[in-house]
């Protein structure tokens, strides 16, 4: 389905992989998925260090010259170029839910996932191995403890850092079994072919699910097999996947 009127010259900044993963960021493989839905070309190019993206995070876009920092205004600049189809063919009860769902797995699921990388004590040596290497070893415990206190912090004012595990571990089974019972038995969220918010919610979930190691939030989502199907399901279609592909 091509959808572009004219070939915008699209540069899409990323992070790269890790923990077995292609793509860490649920946020840059979501707009990976819209980009190849809509058949619209672009490049990748792969930013070790966020600290250097125009607002501090990935993902961001430059396109035809002009710059778009967050994946929800690069893809509203997306649906312009696209001639408003990205949500325009869906009625306003359809993207009043997904827009919710969304809201559910990128502001409240997505942290959740987070803390169980950065604050599980077991798992916390992944990060180091995967984020910190490129650190020398002398200063890599050093700076890889600050980043983590800073992460804590920013968890604790998002406000699940401050209830315990088990507490969380119930958010989190909450959230699972939501997006679970969303999925309709036309095989997606809304319709019988994925749209924006499909993409959203299984970028989330491929982060979850394809964690290499798995992490306890891993474990508790391996539970739900309907929605791993969901997820598989989506990466299909568009042909983009979080995990890295065997060659």
């Amino acid at each position: 389905m091509s959808v572009a009127t004219k070939h915008p010259e699209i540069i899409l900044h990323t992070l790269g992989g890790a923990f077995g993963m292609r793509s860490v960021s649920p946020f840059c493989l979501k707009l990976e998925m819209l980009l190849a839905h809509l058949q619209l070309d672009y490049d990748l190019v792969v930013d070790p260090d966020p600290r250097k993206a125009p607002k501090g995070k990935m993902p961001w876009a430059k396109i035809d010259g002009e710059v778009f920092a967050d994946s929800e205004i690069i893809t509203a600049r997306l649906d312009e170029l696209a001639g408003g189809i990205v949500t325009g063919n869906l009625d306003p009860r359809e993207r009043a839910h997904g827009l919710a769902l969304t809201r559910l797995a990128e502001e409240h699921l997505y942290w959740i996932m987070v803390a169980s990388r950065w604050l599980d004590d077991e798992w916390w040596p992944n990060v180091v191995r995967d984020f910190f290497h490129i650190v020398p070893r002398p200063a890599r415990a050093l700076v890889a403890g600050s980043v983590r206190r800073r992460m804590e912090k920013t968890y604790r004012l998002q406000g699940l850092g401050s209830h315990s595990l088990e507490e969380q571990r119930d958010f989190a089974r909450r959230d699972l079994q939501a997006l679970q019972d969303a999925v309709s038995e036309k095989g997606f969220l809304l319709r019988s072919e994925p749209t924006l918010f499909d993409f959203a919610v299984a970028a989330i979930m491929a982060g979850i699910y394809d964690n290499q190691p798995g992490t306890w939030l891993t474990e508790m989502a391996s539970e739900y097999s309907a929605l791993r199907d969901f997820t598989d399901r989506v990466q299909q279609k568009v042909g983009v996947f979080g995990r890295q592909l065997e060659v």
